[in-house]
């Protein structure tokens, strides 16, 4: 049943332009109509019949959540490469994967032992790409939920290690890694390992990667089972923006407000590009974790986003870390056994 469910949701979201763009005429009062004038010669001549003007479809921006939902995302081609490590809980590979037309690298650490294994998807935050390497970021939750018997597939994301670039994606306020992030979930669920389960996945993303988590939840409900975010971003871009970018001077901003205008100048550009927009397309359970000492990503922003979707009916929560920073220090082993409980509760 969840995986019946879950693949509605997502032809749901994915195909609402087929369904929106549906228009034409009622045949059969046309062709009743033409009955009635025949049938007898005195009746008063029917009036003509009107074809109604069908109604141009209209496809959103492509650089919007609306955008996203429109197109039909793929992810297939999952390929184990080199062993990068071996532990005595799992073994870690070099991976590529299909993302919409693109190659993705990452890392996958498989779990020993007899799978199938529950799978999550994990979204790192922001590292310049110039210093990133393949697998860097989430280190600590890539070995522990390896031990506890997940296959961790950690993406690169575009632009990233070995992946393919994609040019305008800064200026396209990065929207290419969520798909990635949901060409990474097709890649696993249509992945023939006999490791994988691919109908038991889940997310988890960090600062930026909580963005993303945020966006491939609306864009495709009903992809996993559950998503977890540590100490995420905003989810409206232009606050990420006004508190990353701005302050130094980084001229992709310059670009990016040429190409598709200020909030003030195109509103409705930017309310298009925030996920929480959005809110009422969420069908997965959400826990979201943050310090209250967090000087890069504000708490003010989880609790606003918390609470948008709590106003939209969804299952949410909010744990909040008195004392913890950006990166959690003390508390990251008490968040990561929540964060667990709450993966084996929800992909079952």
């Amino acid at each position: 049943m969840r995986l019946l469910r879950r693949t509605a949701g997502v032809a749901a979201g994915l195909t609402l332009v087929a369904v929106a763009g549906c228009t034409g005429g009622d045949g059969a009062d046309a062709g009743n109509t033409d009955a009635s004038a025949s049938a007898s010669t005195s009746a008063a001549p029917a009036a003509p019949t009107r074809t109604p003007t069908p109604t141009p479809k209209v496809s959103a921006d492509p650089v919007s959540i609306p955008g996203l939902i429109e197109r039909k995302h793929t992810g297939s081609d999952l390929r184990l490469g080199n062993v990068l490590a071996r532990t005595d809980a799992y073994t870690r590979y070099a991976v590529t994967y299909e993302a919409n037309g693109l190659t993705i690298s990452g890392i996958m650490n498989i779990p020993e032992g007899k799978g199938p294994f529950p799978s999550l998807v994990l979204a790192h935050g922001y590292i310049d790409p110039d210093v990133y390497t393949t697998g860097r970021g989430l280190a600590r939750e890539q070995d522990l939920l390896a031990r506890n018997g997940y296959v961790v597939l950690h993406t690169d994301y575009r632009n990233h290690a070995t992946s393919d670039n994609d040019p305008k994606n800064d200026v396209n306020l990065r929207l290419g890694y969520t798909e990635d992030v949901i060409g990474a979930v097709l890649a696993l669920r249509s992945s023939t390992r006999p490791e994988i389960d691919g109908d038991r996945i889940g997310l988890l993303g960090r600062s930026m990667g909580g963005g993303v988590t945020y966006n491939t939840l609306v864009v495709a409900p009903g992809l996993v089972d559950a998503a977890v975010v540590f100490a995420p971003v905003s989810s409206r871009p232009a606050e990420n923006i006004d508190q990353f970018q701005r302050p130094d001077d980084d001229p992709i901003v310059t670009e990016i407000e040429a190409a598709h205008g200020t909030p003030e100048e195109n509103p409705k550009f930017w309310r298009e590009v925030s996920p929480i927009t959005y809110a009422d397309r969420l069908s997965e359970p959400l826990l979201i974790h943050h310090g209250t000492a967090d000087d890069t990503c504000p708490i003010t922003w989880s609790r606003r986003t918390t609470a948008a979707f709590k106003a939209a009916g969804k299952d949410v929560q909010l744990k909040v870390y008195e004392g913890e920073g950006h990166t959690f220090g003390p508390r990251w082993p008490a968040s990561m056994d929540t964060t667990m409980a709450f993966f084996a509760q929800h992909l079952r």
